[in-house]
Parts: C-alpha cells; sequence; structure tokens
C-alpha cells in the first residue's frame, strides 16, 4: 500500500468512525490521531472488560439488566476518597434491588488501590484499569467521573469531579433507573 492509499484509507476509517459515533447519538474526539466516541447520555456505553482486585475478570455487558454505575478513581485524587464511603452507603442500599456499583481504579500499582480500597472499606467491586484503556475508551479527563447506565446499556448521566452533596444526585438518579 502506498503512502497515499494509506492515509485515503485512515481518513476513511475516522469518517465512518464519526459517521456511526454521531448516528449513535454521541459526540467525536480525536485522541492521538484515532477517532473515541465521547460518552454522553443516551449513547451506548462501552462494553469492557477488567480485572477484579480480587483477580476475577468482570464484564460490563454481562451486567445488562441491571442499573450499573461505573465509577473511575484513583488513589492519588482527593475527591475520590472523599465520594468512596457515599458510594458505599448506596450500593449498599440499592444492591438487591438490581444495582450494580464497579469502582475502576486508574491507578498504575495495584497495591495502592488494594490498601486504599481496604482502607476505606470498599464493598462493592474494585476493577483494574492500569494500562488506561478503559479510562481512554470513556474519553476521562477527569478524576472522579461516574458514568450512570440504565438496564438496557445506555448512559443515562455523567458526572465529572466530584463534591460534598453530589451522592444525594446520584441516589435520586439509580431510584429513578431501578423503578
Amino acid at each position: 500500500m502506498t503512502l497515499e492509499s494509506t492515509s485515503r484509507r485512515r481518513m476513511f476509517e475516522l469518517g465512518a468512525g464519526a459517521a456511526l459515533s454521531i448516528a449513535a447519538g454521541g459526540t467525536l474526539s480525536i485522541v492521538a490521531g484515532r477517532a473515541h466516541a465521547s460518552v454522553t447520555p443516551s449513547s451506548a456505553a462501552p462494553d469492557f472488560t477488567l480485572r477484579r482486585l480480587e483477580g476475577a475478570n468482570l464484564r460490563l455487558a454481562e451486567q445488562r439488566g441491571q442499573v450499573v454505575m461505573v465509577n473511575f478513581w484513583a488513589t492519588w485524587c482527593g475527591p475520590c476518597r472523599q465520594e468512596m464511603p457515599q458510594l458505599n452507603k448506596i450500593y449498599e442500599k440499592y444492591r438487591a434491588s438490581g444495582f450494580q456499583l464497579l469502582g475502576v481504579n486508574v491507578d498504575d500499582d495495584t497495591r495502592n488501590a488494594a490498601e486504599v480500597a481496604t482502607k476505606l472499606g470498599v464493598k462493592f467491586p474494585v476493577l483494574l484499569d492500569t494500562d488506561k484503556r478503559v479510562s481512554k475508551l470513556y474519553d476521562l479527563s477527569t478524576m472522579p467521573s461516574t458514568v450512570i447506565i440504565d438496564r438496557d446499556g445506555k448512559v443515562r448521566y455523567v458526572h465529572k469531579g466530584y463534591l460534598t452533596g453530589y451522592e444525594d444526585t446520584y441516589d435520586k438518579q439509580v431510584r429513578e433507573l431501578l423503578k
């Protein structure tokens, strides 16, 4: 393949990716020359499989039928640590009602994630995204970031950052989706 035909092919792939993303109701960003669909309300939640802190893999698509909150966090993030006890309360309150909370840790060192999760008494599954593949898939720019997905696998809410009181909004949104 010539350089010119390779460039034309790449432009076609980016254009096709943009069309698919926009047709699905998402927006598009270009990161390092690659098209990435931004996660926005009403877009399909991008599927992923990550290893749990306990060792077994967990796939998002296998959670279909439940309301799922995906919370991206890091041990170095102060607001993340502040938010964790509040997330525990929401998880405990709704987990028997068809709710799953997945904490996606983005630290390079899994020992740090394990130490902080234990120290904070995290009850929900902690998933490890050491290569940042899922964080890039979800086009994250803020820690923590929280995505709430309905029973059909559609993103319903996206929250960037955390301030005291956000948990009240999470609670209301989860309760609404569980009805």
